[in-house]
């Protein structure tokens, strides 16, 4: 696991410096802390720092091929690994090393760009082809590992992270679409930043740069597949189950390989369950397990992890989380470098701190939901479809009335939020109900928002949901459930989720691997009926029926939860001072971009107890947080560390 980074000038009598590409490695020190490597090669230049997982002492970065003429600094772990190696090996390639890194610059040469298509792993990675003058950036399938670039108009430089590209003078100016985006989700989709300058590669995508010509393509290798047409009798046989149990020991045997320790985090929930379940049985030690809990009970999970860990004698580790939320807030809020305002990266920055105290690689439960089909939309998705033939009197005029009179709670999941959001949404065509129940400010809302307009965001704006409709389109079904799958896998998933996951361990220098999303996993459920993941309103269907063969039934019949945070408590308790700060009227009035009367009206009725605005005052917090860090044009952008 690595961070990297680097830059290609066209012009090939413009060397790159050394120091602009030591300070680029600084800047992500904290992704690979044992070691750091820099390459140049007259207009191109490759920096990695290098957190070592496999081949300890031989792996350093940036690697090359035999003759020196290919190179590459790459972040991740490739899976098959060695089965790449036996054939490559077999074609009379050379390895110096043991590490998955050699694997890379062998197989480019080998398959040329479609090299990535035999990859199987978690991976953002760059290879300096020095005889075509060519670079080549890919990201892994899924999105696990992120990848930033920016195109400017004599270079292209990229970075681990957004904090790489910085220093090398890419503007500060922010994407107006990307605020909207961010407003309405909590997080800013690709392929935009905050940074109108600065992309995200897409999962499943491989940019081209032509040194020469400053021709710059990007194109995707890989898709989710479409969902199969399934004999019923095949749909329902427990070879299907068995398929899948089997494939899910597979995938976490391949995924617990390294030359450090390592140990998993467990919530207590069906997916980290599962994911331990199965490390136990390979495992030749007790697994270590890690924990987080709150003071506040309904939202303290460590009850069902200790179930978990009881039942596979693990080595547990719990901790509590106390009362310092603007500690831990502040340090958590400094590891994005975009706003980022999905609370429970709280509680996986803290988890990842227990964690990195005694291994350097754990594996997760990431990506259960999306896979398996385990939110409460894909409920509302079906109920919606019975709620849309009521009488309009009651669907769109009595019921949202009534829904909006039910009084406001604290808890996580509290039914008095979940029935409003049903219900404003439930009238609504089923990709955009689908959206509004995942939305945090509605398009008008932000409208109300804005500045007025001389000082609103510039350039053209279009709602969150387009984004959304282009990927629905993308894979006509009439299978709804898994056309909404499809879209939540390349969004939500992939810069909400997994974003979260890695920002948070990797500012802890901890490697944090996600079974349930390997490669082979995804395309076996991706060619399964949606039935088979969401039966009736049972969630996560087919997983649950492979569970039962693992897992104790407090944990297969338990209600769904995961890393959620008390923030609706913290705001009116330890935040309200950072909220009074971060959100006064001088403070958004000088950022320019938030009419100031209307936070102040938001924050007055949320403390009066007419509306609950908790989540868009967290929203708004932690875009207060980052603007200070990172907006100014002046600002310095320095290692976690």
């Amino acid at each position: 696991m690595c961070g990297i980074c680097g830059k290609v000038y066209y012009d090939r009598d413009r060397p790159v410096g050394p120091e602009i590409l030591d300070v680029m490695c600084k800047t992500i020190s904290h992704r690979g802390p044992d070691d750091r490597g820099v390459l140049i090669r007259g207009r191109a230049g490759l920096g990695s720092a290098r957190l070592s997982i496999i081949d300890i002492e031989g792996g350093h970065q940036p690697l090359s091929n035999e003759d020196g003429t290919i190179w590459t600094a790459y972040n991740g772990e490739i899976y098959n690994f060695p089965r790449l190696r036996e054939r490559l090996e077999r074609a009379g390639h050379r390895f110096s090393t043991r590490t998955d890194t050699e694997a890379i610059v062998h197989l480019y040469e080998e398959e040329g760009d479609d090299f990535v298509r035999s990859l199987n792993g978690m991976f953002a990675l760059a290879v300096w082809d020095e005889p075509r003058q060519r670079l080549i950036l890919a990201r892994d399938h899924i999105g696990v590992k992120p990848l930033y670039y920016a195109q400017l108009d004599d270079r292209l430089v990229f970075g681990s992270e957004i904090k790489a590209l910085l220093p090398d003078g890419v503007s500060r100016e922010i994407d107006p679409i990307a605020l909207s985006d961010y407003l309405s989700l909590n997080y800013v989709p690709g392929p935009r930043t905050m940074f109108a300058a600065i992309r995200k590669l897409l999962p499943g995508h491989i940019l081209t740069f032509d040194a020469a010509s400053g021709r710059m393509e990007v194109k995707r290798y890989w898709d989710v597949p479409r969902a199969a047409t399934q004999h019923p009798r095949v749909r329902h046989s427990r070879d299907v189950e068995s398929s899948l149990l089997d494939l899910l020991r597979e995938v976490v045997r391949d995924q617990m390989i390294s030359d450090v320790p390592t140990g998993a985090f467990l919530s207590g929930g069906l997916d980290s369950s599962i994911v331990v379940a199965l490390m136990s049985e390979i495992a030749n030690q007790p697994v270590r397990t890690f924990s987080i809990g709150f003071q506040q009970e309904s939202y303290n999970e460590l009850p069902y992890a200790r179930i978990v860990a009881d039942r596979f004698e693990t080595e547990h580790h719990e901790l509590v989380m106390e009362p310092r939320a603007h500690d831990i807030v502040t340090a958590m809020a400094g590891c994005f470098d975009e706003p980022f305002a999905d609370s429970s990266a709280v509680a996986v920055y803290a988890v990842s701190e227990l964690a990195s105290r005694h291994i350097k690689v754990a594996l997760s439960g990431d990506g259960g939901d999306e896979l398996f089909g385990g939110y409460y939309t894909y409920q509302a998705d079906k109920l919606a479809a019975y709620y849309r033939r009521l009488p309009a009197v009651l669907g769109a005029g009595l019921l949202p009335k009534l829904a909006d009179m039910v009084p406001t709670s604290d808890s996580k999941v509290s039914l008095d939020f979940k029935l409003k959001r049903f219900v404003n949404g439930a009238s609504l065509p089923p990709l955009p109900a689908h959206v509004a129940w995942k939305s945090f400010l509605s398009e008008e809302m932000k409208q109300r928002l804005y500045t007025s307009s001389q000082a609103a965001p510039r350039g053209e704006r279009r709602p969150t949901v387009a984004l959304m409709q282009e990927y629905y389109d993308a894979y006509p079904s009439d299978d709804l459930i898994n056309r909404l799958l499809y879209v939540d896998l390349k969004v939500q998933l992939v810069d909400d989720m997994l974003t979260k996951v890695d920002r948070m361990s990797m500012a802890h220098s901890l490697e944090v691997r996600v079974p349930l999303l390997d490669l082979r996993l995804v395309e076996f459920m991706a060619a399964l009926p949606s039935d088979l993941k969401v039966r009736r309103l049972t969630l996560k269907y087919l997983l649950k029926r492979v569970a039962a063969r693992l897992l104790p039934q407090e944990i297969l019949h338990r209600p769904k939860a995961g890393f959620h945070v008390p923030i609706p408590l913290w705001i009116k308790t330890d935040l309200r001072d950072m909220v009074d700060e971060r959100l006064s009227t001088q403070l958004i009035g000088e950022q320019g971009l938030f009419d100031p009367a209307v936070v102040a009206q938001m924050l007055d009725e949320h403390r009066r107890g007419r509306r609950d605005h908790s989540r868009s005052i967290w929203s708004l917090l932690m875009f207060s947080l980052w603007h200070e860090r990172y907006a100014s044009t002046v600002a310095d952008v320095l290692p976690l560390s």
